[in-house]
């Protein structure tokens, strides 16, 4: 027979369990909210202020499966996150323009950035390697041509365009609406780790 002692712990296991479970979600929760708000409150584009700056864009181009170094001029601001979103931002808008070489209708999909020390790795420029921490959002997803290889380029041209502008980024990983998601469009692995090395044998010399 179970005891009186034995049934009230028990409930208390029970009441302290389920307690703990709404409190993670509602931390969860808030965590997603704390993502989203540092989204709105960083901007796309750099102050007028800023100087302009020339940069490489690693364009995909669906006809060969290769990306293209395009070079572009644009004022870009200080803040080294804020900096990788508007390089993206950029690439996704040579994609929705006209006559693209790797179509994607929504020129908005980049939520927010974010880079962090990644302590075995070495940038290019010789200093601490970084991961940007890259947040798509589900608008750009569903506007994401699905299949393998056009996945594939989105993917790796974020991250060549990335590296060629900012060395210190070795790694990306990949987010959609601050969530992990399976794949980009039902192809492209978005579980993993992407290694900026990965995109070389695909940029056209």
């Amino acid at each position: 027979m179970i005891s009186r002692l034995q049934r009230i712990l028990f409930w208390v296991m029970l009441l302290s369990a389920v307690v703990m479970a709404v409190v993670l979600i509602r931390m969860r929760e808030r965590a997603h909210d704390r993502l989203m708000m540092a989204a709105d409150s960083l901007p796309l584009s750099a102050p007028s202020s800023a100087p302009t700056e020339r940069i490489t864009l690693l364009v995909a181009n669906d006809l060969d499966g290769s990306l293209i170094p395009v070079d572009r001029s644009f004022p870009l601001p200080k803040d080294v996150n804020a900096r990788a979103r508007v390089l993206i931002q950029k690439l996704l808008e040579e994609y929705a323009a006209p006559k693209s070489t790797h179509p994607i209708a929504n020129a908005s999909g980049i939520d927010e950035v974010f880079l962090m020390p990644v302590s075995q790795q070495k940038g290019a420029n010789g200093g601490p390697g970084e991961m940007a921490v890259v947040n798509l959002n589900a608008a750009f997803v569903q506007a994401q041509p699905s299949g393998i290889e056009p996945e594939t380029l989105t993917l790796l041209s974020i991250i060549a365009t990335l590296h060629a502008n900012l060395p210190q980024i070795t790694e990306v990983r990949f987010l959609v609406d601050g969530q992990q998601k399976d794949t980009l469009a039902g192809h492209a692995d978005l579980t993993r780790v992407y290694l900026a090395s990965d995109t070389q044998t695909a940029v056209r010399q």
